[in-house]
């Protein structure tokens, strides 16, 4: 499966929508995507995972360092994720103590404590 990558703007978010494989080979598309959204002046991103089949290491690597750019730009990077697979991938690697976790886009925007944690 291919990585689809679309972008739309919800309040003063950048939502940025992820379909199909995030691994080795489609990551680093992903990361140019992710990249060119800082650069660009995004600072409030919410990466939507609804749509993520699968996600490796690479790809964890890839939300890790857009994460840590993001920060340093004074911004916030949230995900939306419900997939329980890829829930699990978070809870395995601690990772759902770095990320802030939502159920939906809405709830990503407002910031609500509903996360799918």
């Amino acid at each position: 499966m291919d990585l689809s990558l679309s972008t739309r703007t919800v309040a003063d978010h950048t939502v940025l929508q992820v379909g199909g494989e995030v691994d080795v080979y489609t990551a680093p598309r992903l990361r140019e995507r992710l990249i060119e959204l800082v650069d660009g002046g995004a600072r409030q991103v919410v990466v939507d995972l609804g749509a993520v089949e699968f996600l490796d290491s690479t790809g964890l690597g890839v939300l890790v360092g857009a994460h840590k750019r993001l920060r340093a730009a004074g911004g916030t990077l949230s995900l939306v994720c419900t997939r329980e697979p890829l829930l699990k991938i978070f809870r395995i690697t601690a990772l759902d103590q770095v990320f802030r976790l939502f159920d939906t886009v809405n709830s990503a925007v407002a910031g609500d404590a509903g996360a799918a944690q």
